[in-house]
């Protein structure tokens, strides 16, 4: 019995060992280190690198919002009537008190014809009274009377006039004229819309901006605004007007901004995106944002030290489309890699595969805000 278990004992000890082998492979070594040296060689990695640069960082505020012009009204008769005529142009600029509609007038101004005749006979009565008053061929209480005759005259001749001037419709602002609502011989009353007039030489951007930015927006900031139906053209104006409430339910406040658009180039109801330059910071740290490694709440960069890199933790501040800017880790002056990070590790041989540049002028950071 003692030889079977020898033999069982070997049998046990041979499983084990295949066993071993099979879940924990010895690593591949190359035929140098097979015929005999035990220190292995650590692979070149190829990189990409740029240096650091310092540029001036602008803190900016990002929201969209839309258009809208500082005047903004429905044309509307002040009476009922039939339209005669239509005296504008869709998309034409009109001055204050200019015509733009004719309602039938017939009647009217049959009555300032009356209303006409009728002051001239009163002032006429009037006179003769006053020329015979001095010769007491009539009593001063007539005078009074046909002096107070006179009086109402007038004042039925003016009410004929406004009822008269009440049939044109006029502009009440100078502005550009919309699209007409209305034909000749359509029928009107007093909230018949007849066409839209605006003001667009200066335009009022409503927008709405975190409630962390409450005490750092104020009235007179610049602002620039695009948008992509005109691009290329950056509007600058102003911050007019700030909300004194906060939002319960999107934590943001309302701004208004004022932008001047003399050649009309802003319409009404345009989606703009607006920006905020809240600081301006010289002197600021930036690296290229594909050089960071994040590693759960720390982030690292390999910086270049000699023919190999080594991995430093950065703290980073604001980030902008393609740069992000680094508090504390680096210093103006150092390289690091910008592509082939993955493959590295601290002490790793490299090899550059382009020539660092790159120097720095202005960059802003960006923060979103609600639209």
């Amino acid at each position: 019995m003692s030889g079977f278990r020898q033999v069982l004992l070997i049998l046990v000890l041979c499983a084990a060992g295949g066993a071993a082998w099979w879940f924990f492979p010895q690593p591949d070594v190359t035929p140098a280190q097979a015929s005999g040296g035990n220190a292995a060689r650590v692979s070149t990695v190829s990189v990409e690198v740029a240096p650091v640069r310092v540029g001036e960082v602008q803190d900016v505020i990002e929201a969209v919002g839309t258009a809208r012009a500082r005047q903004s009204i429905d044309l509307v008769a002040n009476v009922s009537g039939r339209i005669t005529e239509i005296l504008f142009q869709a998309g034409q600029q009109v001055k204050p008190g200019q015509p733009l509609a004719r309602l039938d007038d017939v009647i009217e101004s049959a009555n300032l014809a009356e209303a006409h005749a009728l002051l001239g006979d009163a002032r006429a009565q009037f006179e003769r009274a006053r020329q015979l008053v001095a010769n007491r061929n009539v009593s001063q209480a007539r005078v009074d009377e046909l002096e107070s005759a006179y009086a109402a005259a007038r004042a039925r001749l003016q009410a004929a006039e406004r009822r008269l001037d009440e049939r044109v419709v006029r502009a009440p602002f100078q502005g550009v004229v919309g699209l007409r609502e209305i034909d000749v011989g359509a029928r009107v009353e007093e909230d018949t819309k007849i066409t839209r007039l605006e003001d667009r030489s200066l335009m009022e951007l409503q927008f709405q901006a975190p409630e962390l930015f409450y005490g750092q927006i104020r009235p007179g900031q610049q602002v620039r605004a695009k948008s992509t139906s005109l691009p290329g053209q950056v509007f600058v104006g102003t911050i007019s007007a700030i909300d004194m409430r906060i939002d319960e339910v999107s934590r943001a406040f309302r701004v208004r901004a004022e932008l001047p658009n003399p050649q009309g180039t802003i319409p009404a109801g345009l989606f703009m995106i607006v920006e905020i330059v809240l600081a301006s910071r010289p002197d600021v740290v930036l690296v290229p944002e594909q050089a960071i490694l994040p590693e759960g709440r720390s982030n690292y960069v390999f910086r270049v030290h000699g023919d190999r890199v080594e991995r430093v933790e950065v703290e980073l501040g604001r980030r902008r489309v393609g740069e992000v800017e680094v508090v504390s880790g680096l210093a103006p002056g150092d390289t690091i890699v910008t592509a082939g990070i993955q493959r590295l590790r601290s002490g790793s041989p490299i090899r550059i595969l382009n020539a660092p540049a790159g120097t720095g002028d202005e960059v802003s950071s960006v923060t979103r805000g609600a639209g």
